[in-house]
């Protein structure tokens, strides 16, 4: 069975040296010295690998069943959830007013990878919880907030998402569900929701899904769009849970992944609910969770590609299997670990240089909203609205091929269940599809975020590439081998968004054909960008005479391997966009 080790050294690295966390002029981060943050990620850690990961494969074979109007979670779970309760991880940054904890979101997401790790289903319930707090905190009433929030961020009650109906995903202009006004402020919410994660579960005393409804005489499309409370039991005015609710889960998705998460279609039948915020703005408060959970989903990709690592590296240390070509490494036993092969290692130096790049992109993610809540930086804020499509999208395609990589790394051991791999992949498929789906975070990269502040954002990004570079163009540590191929990507990622400018405009099509290969080539970027930031830190620390030579040269090596070997692709990428539409779009469609 796999096993689960949290990577909190890595981590610390990318915190403290990387991204010098304590010496930020973000509120709260003052308080993050190494000590705090070693203690914080070492309980989550040991949480984690104690509780949660011995879990996964249980969730994965028992999955959640559905008994009388009840889904059962997998066995184990609830005793999880609990522990998870006490030790306060559900609240970590929360409002401390409604009884969070009020520690910097980067905490959150240093936290929830381990979480992510070691049982994605698992996490996956108290994840939509954290978005549902977060839209009702900006957007919900006084009394919304002090009715849901307490209960919420201590996990005695979750929450949920309802977006997609069985007709509309992305669309979500084409719903159908209904909201009647009612004479008391209320609403009657009427409609069947579908894919809705912890829609129904065993865990929490309430449910308060978040729906989406249109209601009666409002405008047409998304512009007609409003935002509902709906708790799945009452709260009466002294807080006790009353009556049930019209809303139940008609059913259980039979998925390929994510057993242990209850997928539900959930049926509102003149249900309760209580708007968010204004009449038709429903999008605009339902964004704040979905940008929260895009990101999220993006961290779940690298973070199954981590634990998959993991789990490969250690049978290639393990497995006996021919003998190195330059001479024998394991003269004692019948044959050498099959780490010493070539392809081996260029097989677990892809799936290492990605898992570390993307945890510094997205930790660096994490720190630009902190930048963006904490101290109202709008330039932070714009930054993070840029890359957060390229977080989502980027990150997951890259996640799963890594998982795909651990499983290869394993041979036919790798596609059996009894070693586990095979359900790192099958676990981490749907962070390319939920939250909208990979090609759909293209389009909102190139359609909407590219040009968004009339392009001073992506120039923004450009000015931070460049500036860094010249920085650092006296470092001959980092010239060759890191700051040359970063410009040279950075230039690809430059002409790509010309190409678009030049010949988009002309025929819209030339730059919907091209978005995916630019969401990937600012993925390079972005962790060329990462792992140029990790060997200057790794480096300096070497310079100092910083005793821990072999994992500082390991990250330097690490590095070198990423701008050598997978860098380049941004050329490829660069190449299909300046290819235009017409390889795309030629065939009729008759010719398919």
């Amino acid at each position: 069975m796999p096993t689960y080790t949290a990577p909190t050294k890595d981590m610390q690295f990318v915190l403290h040296d990387v991204l010098n966390i304590a010496q930020s002029d973000i509120p709260g981060y003052d308080e993050l010295d190494r000590e705090f943050t070693a203690a914080v990620l070492e309980e989550a850690g040991k949480l984690s690998t104690e509780v949660l990961a011995p879990l996964n494969n249980v969730g994965d074979e028992e999955g959640c069943t559905l008994e009388n109007d009840v889904v059962r979670t997998p066995k184990g779970f609830k005793e999880a959830y609990d522990k998870m309760r006490e030790g306060g991880w559900m609240g970590l940054d929360a409002d401390p007013e409604y009884g969070g904890q009020g520690m910097p979101y980067l905490l959150q997401c240093a936290t929830g990878e381990m979480f992510v790790s070691a049982n994605m289903a698992f996490n996956m319930y108290q994840g939509l919880t954290h978005g549902a707090y977060s839209a009702i905190h900006a957007h919900g009433s006084d009394e919304q907030k002090a009715t849901y929030l307490p209960n919420m961020i201590d996990g005695i009650w979750s929450g949920t998402m309802n977006l997609t109906e069985p007709q509309c995903g992305t669309d979500l202009g084409l719903i159908r569900t209904k909201a009647e006004p009612q004479d008391d402020g209320s609403f009657k919410i009427t409609g069947s929701k579908i894919w809705i994660s912890a829609g129904e579960h065993d865990m929490s005393e309430n449910i308060i899904h978040l729906v989406l409804a249109k209601i009666p005489g409002g405008p047409d499309g998304i512009k007609g769009i409003s935002l509902f409370i709906v708790p799945k039991f009452m709260v009466n005015e002294d807080g006790s849970l009353g009556d049930r609710n019209a809303v139940s889960c008609g059913g259980l998705e039979s998925k390929m992944g994510i057993h242990g998460n209850a997928t539900c279609v959930m049926n509102y039948d003149g249900a309760t609910g209580f708007l968010i915020g204004e009449e038709h703005k429903g999008m605009r408060a339902m964004f704040t969770m979905m940008n929260e959970a895009r990101l999220g989903v993006g961290l779940q990709g690298y973070a199954q590609g981590a634990v998959a690592y993991e789990n490969a590296l250690g049978f290639a240390k393990d497995r006996l299997q021919g003998r190195d070509v330059t001479g024998t490494k394991n003269p004692e036993g019948p044959a050498d670990p099959i780490i010493v092969h070539p392809d081996v290692r260029r097989n677990l130096m892809h799936q290492k240089s990605f898992v570390e790049g993307a945890r510094a992109f997205t930790f660096w993610g994490a720190s630009l909203i902190d930048a963006a809540h904490r101290k109202d930086d709008k330039d932070a804020e714009a930054l993070i609205s840029l890359l957060t499509p390229v977080i989502k999208g980027f990150l997951t395609d890259k996640g799963f091929e890594t998982t795909v990589l651990a499983q290869q790394t394993l041979g036919g051991s790798g596609f059996t269940r009894e070693w586990g791999l095979e359900q790192f992949v099958r676990d981490a498929r749907i962070t390319m599809i939920y939250e909208g789906t990979n090609g759909i975070q293209s389009l909102d990269l190139v359609g909407r975020k590219l040009g968004q502040n009339g392009g001073k954002t992506v120039m923004a990004f450009f000015d931070l590439v460049k500036d860094f570079i010249k920085d650092n163009a006296d470092n001959e540590v980092l010239a060759k081998d890191f700051l040359e191929p970063l410009k040279a990507a950075s230039k690809d990622l430059q002409a790509a968004g010309m190409y678009f400018m030049q010949n988009g405009m002309k025929n819209p099509n030339n730059a919907l054909s091209g978005s995916y290969d630019f969401m990937h080539l600012f993925g390079h970027v972005c962790l060329g960008l990462m792992w140029a930031r990790m060997a200057k830190a790794a480096q300096e620390r070497l310079d100092a005479g910083d005793s821990d030579v072999e994992f500082l040269q390991a990250k330097l090596a690490t590095g070198r391997y990423y701008m050598a070997r997978q860098l380049p692709a941004t050329s490829m990428h660069l190449k299909r966009i300046e290819s235009g539409a017409e390889p795309v779009m030629d065939l009729a469609v008759g010719q398919f």
